[in-house]
């Protein structure tokens, strides 16, 4: 009985960690997409981005991390709708663009 709510603990911390560390990134990637819109003079539609893919890759220094995709909506003009991206490394932003436009690169 005690080796069952022992692997319950165990798979319910992992499961905190992994759900802790997807709403850290997403802050993060928001942080990004409101500081790039902010510095192009342009309007965040909707507020916030969104999750889009996750694949392993592997750093400059060659150590493993999680890269992710987050994807958000703008406008120039209050009318149009383009989509911008934010790729993050681990907890780090490799890249913003917006539209063909790319607007940072390797921030820390």
């Amino acid at each position: 009985m005690n080796d069952g709510l022992l692997i319950i603990a165990l798979v319910g911390g992992v499961v905190g960690l992994i759900w802790r560390a997807n709403v850290e990134a997403r802050a993060v990637a928001n942080d990004a997409a409101h500081g790039a819109c902010g510095e192009a003079g342009l309007q965040l539609l909707d507020g916030t981005v969104a999750f889009k893919t996750w694949r392993p890759s592997r750093g400059a220094d060659g150590r493993l991390a999680l890269l992710r995709t987050y994807v958000f909506d703008y406008s120039d003009d209050g009318a149009s709708r383009r989509q911008g991206f934010v790729i993050l490394r681990g907890r780090d932003v490799e890249i913003v663009g917006l539209g063909p436009t790319l607007v940072r690169d390797r921030l820390h």
